[in-house]
């Protein structure tokens, strides 16, 4: 695997056969958690297929020519024609490998299949999630002696790692960013001793059996697990969503905004979280127009304040996204006004989406008992209706989602299951 600038962008990807191409940035979670996939595919596809990686942030021409709009961004080359498939944001590792062996010959693609080899492991414990709640459940878990491994499909942290500044949580004079906040908290669990198994596709969880499978090819085993997936950002479900996702429209501040300088971005929604990154967003763009379903914020009093003082951001009250299009290097935003139900169009570089969160648990939401809302239901000490599984966090069923209630449930679970295995 070769880092390459614009410069050499001709001889290395145009003329380079097969390519694959990562444009990545720092301080950006997702990238992080491509890199080490990128890095173990580059050795077992690489006799085939070059893997190379530019940096963003220091070849914007070239990134903004091949219409590379967040990071990461992967783009495919064969013989010096892009390929029309590109994937950016979150990318998963079976996603990568399919693009890649539908460059190669069929045999080729068996041969290498072959190489990859089936494992097994086994631990006393299998958190899923390394947000805060399952930091904080790995860090007393092995601070108890218990074997603990942390399966996490994007690097440790969860959303506080994607949150630009931290507030309100105890210990800290000073707001803290949201990387370092995670950052540190990681460390501590890790030099505990804690495993680490992060920026992994899981492909199977059994919880009656215990076991996990992860990469489609290492079975993890444990004997208890504690649910910690948190939740992820809803979709609004529009037409042209799905379609500019990852190329224009954004559902992460921290990752995306520092993209838009001087620039105009719609931000969508209207509780904390869209209220809180629209100002962290003007400080690069120019203008900002929220759009938000009600006639009033819900988001908290402090920060409405700081928001309607802000001279670059104007709202929308009572609108909401029908279709989004680009046209040219515009997206155009077509919004209902709910009153009138009258349709306009807003003319930005790109949108920002921030209307609540959904619970991550697709893998298993048929084997444990919901609230109506689709969260999992939990007894004092963190048990769910399965004998073994826990869960904490923000995936959880209750009344307040914060950093401070997700660590007290990890701590919970992990005292519990330490006096149960010990």
């Amino acid at each position: 695997m070769k880092e390459i600038s614009s410069s050499e962008f001709e001889k290395e990807v145009l003329e380079g056969g097969k390519v694959v191409l990562d444009f990545y940035s720092t301080e950006c979670p997702p990238c992080e958690a491509l890199a080490p996939k990128f890095e173990n595919l580059s050795n077992l596809y690489g006799k085939d297929i070059k893997f190379v990686k530019m940096f963003r942030q220091q070849n914007k021409p070239l990134a903004e020519k091949l219409g590379v709009k967040s990071s990461p961004t992967l783009l495919f080359f064969d013989n010096g024609v892009q390929l029309p498939k590109t994937f950016s944001g979150g990318i998963k590792r079976s996603d990568i490998i399919h693009q890649l062996d539908s460059m190669l010959p069929a045999e080729r693609v068996r041969e290498i299949k072959k190489l990859i080899k089936p494992s097994v492991s086994e631990y006393d414990v299998i958190i899923l999630g390394a947000g805060p709640g399952g930091l904080t459940a790995g860090l007393y878990l092995c601070q108890s002696k218990v074997n603990t491994v942390l399966v996490d499909i994007a690097l440790p942290g969860g959303q506080v790692s994607t949150t630009h500044s931290v507030s309100n949580y105890p210990g800290f004079i000073e707001p803290q960013p949201g990387y370092m906040l995670s950052h540190n908290m990681s460390e501590q669990t890790k030099q505990c001793g804690t495993v680490y198994k992060v920026a992994v596709d899981v492909t199977m969880i059994d919880l009656e059996k215990k076991e996990v499978v992860i990469d489609e090819f290492e079975t993890i085993k444990a004997k208890k697990i504690i649910i910690a997936t948190g939740t992820s950002p809803n979709l609004m479900g529009v037409p042209g969503e799905k379609e500019l996702k990852g190329k224009g429209i954004s559902y992460c501040a921290t990752c995306d905004a520092k993209y838009f300088g001087d620039k105009e971005v719609v931000v969508v929604g209207g509780g904390n979280s869209a209220v809180e990154e629209a100002d962290f967003i003007s400080k690069f763009a120019s203008k900002i127009t929220m759009v938000h379903q009600f006639d009033a914020f819900t988001a908290n009093k402090q920060a409405q304040e700081k928001l309607f003082a802000n001279p670059k951001i104007s709202t929308l009250f009572e609108h909401e996204p029908r279709s989004f299009v680009r046209e040219g290097d515009k997206i155009i935003t077509e919004v209902e006004n709910l009153k009138t139900k009258k349709i306009s169009k807003l003319f930005s570089d790109g949108v920002f989406v921030f209307i609540g969160m959904k619970p991550n648990i697709e893998l298993f939401k048929d084997k444990l008992e919901l609230d109506k809302w689709g969260y999992i239901k939990t007894n004092e000490d963190m048990q769910t209706s399965m004998p073994g599984v826990y869960a904490v966090g923000d995936v959880i069923s209750k009344k307040y989602r914060q950093i401070t209630t997700a660590v007290a449930d990890g701590t919970i679970a992990a005292i519990a299951i330490a006096k149960e295995l010990d």
